[in-house]
């Protein structure tokens, strides 16, 4: 998926809609930025299905390696997901240092899994009471 010649062009498009389509209004996006470039990014919104058991899915969250462990993850996890919020996010397995995050922060494996373009996905969850 990464080596795909038109990735670039199809992020640009994604973001560009992500950023000014109505369909996306009530999504919530943070970015990291230093010395004006930007070194991750988080995107949250409603689930993809009505009767998901959580309120809020975690679509995006992306730091650069150099900037893993610096609390920036963290820092856009809580801009674009609430304390107060359950929610659900999709994460590739095997990737046990997000899913090593993820699990920090509340969130636990429900048992579902997916592949989409060759790449397994779990889903986690944080459900709070």
């Amino acid at each position: 998926m990464l080596d795909d010649p038109g990735l670039i062009e199809s992020r640009e498009r994604f973001w560009a809609a992500a950023l000014t389509d109505e369909r996306y209004r009530s999504n919530r996006i943070a970015v990291a930025e230093r010395d004006c470039a930007v070194f991750g990014l988080a995107m949250s919104g409603p689930p993809e299905r009505a009767r998901a058991g959580w309120s809020v899915h975690l679509y995006v969250l992306y730091v650069l390696a150099a900037d893993h462990g610096s609390g920036a993850g963290a820092a856009l996890l809580d801009a674009v997901i609430q304390p107060h919020e359950s929610a659900a996010l999709l994460v590739a397995d095997p990737n046990p240092r997000a899913q090593a995050f993820y699990r920090k922060h509340g969130f636990v494996p429900d048992g579902t899994v997916q592949s989409k373009d060759g790449v397994r996905e779990i889903r986690m969850v944080r459900f709070l009471g």
